[in-house]
């Protein structure tokens, strides 16, 4: 499917579902380290890149890849593309604009604990070849656990579940809630809101951590994704440095940066941006997900997580991304070390055929020498490049080589998960190829 998507480059107009928010400028700042470009200031042919990048969407948007989604491109600390298209939902009412707020996902792993662990261990305070179970003690009584390093948990080397479903847990077999975890109202104990009419038990993260530090880990050591220990992270970072997990990724990143709507919670901000729905929850909120987070241990988590929760806008997600591609320094200013950047964008298990940096993702070992279709995340990023993917459509990756950041913001759960056509045309790395080839000619 991804060479039909190739070959269709170009055969359409640019689509009615496109459009270029006027009304909400780039909101780009002095101060921002990301500067306003444009394609032509680097010699690209804007027309073509435009022209292609519309028909992509197109594709996705008329077989309900997503009902709509945008695209950021910086080029050299420049953003030279920034695109809105379609709608929020597939009834055409909300158009997608610039500034929207999405539910990142699996995203939050690399924007939210990542670059706090990245701080601790530059401070000393993380060893990442010292066992787990040094800072999280109830490992140490673990026999299948009590060895495993910060190392390999983070490059998804440990062994440990891919996922355990904690909604299990609330939920009787009849799917209703069950009222000793669940209030529809806030009540002593019960402060944790998860969605409106949803407030879980205060202490329900503590069952969680439990049934993590219970749960099975593989003998065998090989790559093996997990996000079990980004439940862990939040709560392992305020034992750490005494701040609560948000306002320490907020002071000493996103403020920094100047990334001024990531965070979690959105709907107590009291932002003036647009929100984008996700699912049409029929299991457990039994309603349109929209404002709040649509992983479900995330949200028992009271919508403060490692694993997902973080909402922001294109803009302020391609601004980590920055970081991450400057090693470190942004807004003049060396925010993380240059020599942790680099080991955790690195790939740390290649003898086990695993491709993955630390908390990020990575190309395939022999991507160069893959087609297009069988490549990832496509054959012409760097072997320095690195990024992540989130659930609910989106995708960031940073290329130092290159000197390239793309981000790709869709909301492909509505109106179900069930849909994976976002996949199986492969419009996020057909998307990307685009502005590759582009300064290739």
């Amino acid at each position: 499917m991804r060479i039909v998507i190739i070959i269709l480059i170009g055969l359409f107009s640019i689509p009615l579902t496109a459009q270029e928010d006027t009304s909400k400028p780039l909101l780009i700042t002095a101060n921002s380290g990301l500067v306003a470009s444009s394609l032509s200031s680097f010699g690209v042919d804007s027309v073509a890149v435009n022209k292609q990048v519309d028909s992509i969407i197109t594709i996705g948007i008329k077989n309900y890849a997503f009902p709509g989604g945008q695209v950021l491109v910086a080029k050299e600390g420049s953003i030279i593309f920034h695109k809105t298209y379609g709608y929020h939902t597939y009834d055409s009412v909300q158009k997608v604009g610039v500034s929207d707020l999405y539910d990142l996902a699996s995203v939050t792993k690399i924007l939210g604990p990542l670059p706090a662990l990245m701080k601790l261990v530059e401070e000393g305070k993380l060893d990442l070849d010292l066992p787990f179970s040094y800072y999280w003690k109830p490992w140490k009584n673990r026999k299948d656990k009590r060895d495993i390093t910060l190392r390999q948990i983070l490059a998804h080397q440990a062994g440990l579940e891919p996922y355990i479903v904690f909604l299990n847990k609330v939920l009787k077999k009849n799917g209703k809630i069950k009222k000793r975890f669940i209030k529809t109202s806030k009540k002593k104990a019960f402060s944790n809101q998860a969605y409106t009419g949803i407030f879980v038990k205060d202490r329900f993260n503590r069952k969680m951590y439990r049934m993590i530090n219970r749960s099975k880990v593989s003998p065998e050591k090989k790559y093996k994704y997990s996000g079990l220990s980004f439940l862990l992270f939040p709560e392992l970072i305020y034992q750490l440095t005494g701040v609560p997990y948000e306002k320490y990724v907020t002071d000493h990143f996103y403020i920094p940066v100047g990334s001024t709507t990531l965070g979690f919670l959105p709907l107590t901000k009291n932002y003036p941006n647009n929100i984008v729905p996700t699912e049409q929850d029929t299991i457990y909120r039994h309603t349109l997900t929209h404002g709040w987070v649509h992983d479900e241990n995330a949200s028992l988590m009271g919508g403060v997580s490692g694993n997902a929760g973080l909402f922001g806008t294109a803009e302020d997600v391609a601004k980590m991304m920055q970081l991450y591609m400057n090693f470190g320094y942004y807004n003049n200013r060396q925010i993380l070390s240059e020599d942790i950047v680099k080991e955790f964008t690195s790939v740390q298990y290649p003898e086990n055929e695993n491709r993955r940096g630390l908390g990020f993702d990575k190309p395939l070992l022999n991507n160069t020498e893959l087609p297009f279709s069988e490549a990832y995340p496509n054959p012409e990023v760097s072997t320095k490049s690195f990024g992540h993917s989130g659930f609910t459509g989106t995708y960031v990756w940073a290329d130092p080589e290159n000197q390239l950041v793309f981000v790709f913001l869709s909301n492909r759960v509505y109106p179900t998960r069930t849909n994976r056509n976002l996949y199986s045309l492969n419009i996020r790395p057909a998307l990307q190829q685009v502005f590759y080839k582009a300064f290739q000619q």
